[in-house]
């Protein structure tokens, strides 16, 4: 899980086309499909979330490439509060988006701190704190493997689970024909897409406490998923939960 995406090392800002990126998922939540990225050689599509808090400032998941068209259509919405780095593989993109909203808070694991100490983070996100977002979404930090942790959010009025890489559900043929064997190994495949299976794996010592986490996001009962990588889940969120990590 600690390989570097090959084929991007800084995001630049670009021109960009003024048709509408953002999706609605709610009347307060959205998300915007980006870039694809190569890791391990394989192609990642990358896709941000937006949420809308009460006061009408924005808090921005997992950014991805901006550039102008971009950028105009988020300021059209709101002010940018909030900069959100769920895991140490989440930040190709990000400090382009820090240098052009300043005054926004970027919160960021642990792990992605020490990692890039090149890029200022306001809070650290841990499972002891109440955030300023809190009314709109509970969160949870997804520890127990030595690979990676990953802070998973839950958006209340929607209902939706917001991940990065905790569920990926990959179409098929998104991936070239020698791929998809490996794809489906790693459990990665639509419409059945679960957590990958190195950072499964990497639980063998930890289970208690992802179980604990399992059950504080089973808890919120989540309708739906927006994860960063694959086809996001509509429905029955619960039940794909549950299949991903063997529930009863």
């Amino acid at each position: 899980m600690d390989a570097e995406v090959t084929d991007v090392e800084t995001a630049q800002r670009t021109p960009s086309a003024s048709s509408q990126r953002l999706i609605p998922w709610h009347d307060k939540l959205w998300y915007v499909e980006g870039s694809t990225v190569s890791f391990y050689g394989f192609p990642f599509t990358t896709r941000m979330v937006i949420a809308k808090l009460s006061d009408g400032t924005l808090w921005v998941h997992s950014p991805i490439a901006l550039d102008d068209g971009l950028q105009q259509q988020v300021d059209a919405l709101g002010e940018v509060r909030y900069l959100i780095a769920p895991n140490h593989l989440h930040h190709l993109f990000l400090q382009p988006w820090q240098q052009c909203y300043p005054d926004a808070t970027s919160y960021a694991t642990t792990e992605l701190v020490k990692k890039r100490s090149d890029l200022h983070f306001d809070e650290v996100l841990d499972n002891q704190q109440d955030y300023p977002w809190g009314d709109a979404l509970a969160h949870c930090l997804v520890t127990g493997s030595p690979a990676m942790q990953e802070c998973v959010f839950f958006h209340r009025a929607s209902a939706c689970l917001v991940v990065s890489d905790f569920i990926e559900n990959f179409p098929r043929q998104h991936f070239k024909r020698w791929q998809q064997p490996i794809a489906q190994l790693a459990g990665i495949l639509a419409p059945d897409g679960k957590m990958p299976l190195d950072w499964r794996l990497s639980f063998w010592r930890g289970r208690k406490q992802l179980a604990t986490h399992l059950t504080t996001i089973l808890g919120w009962q989540p309708q739906s998923i927006i994860m960063a990588h694959g086809l996001p889940v509509e429905s029955n969120a619960m039940g794909h939960l549950k299949q991903a990590f063997k529930l009863n």
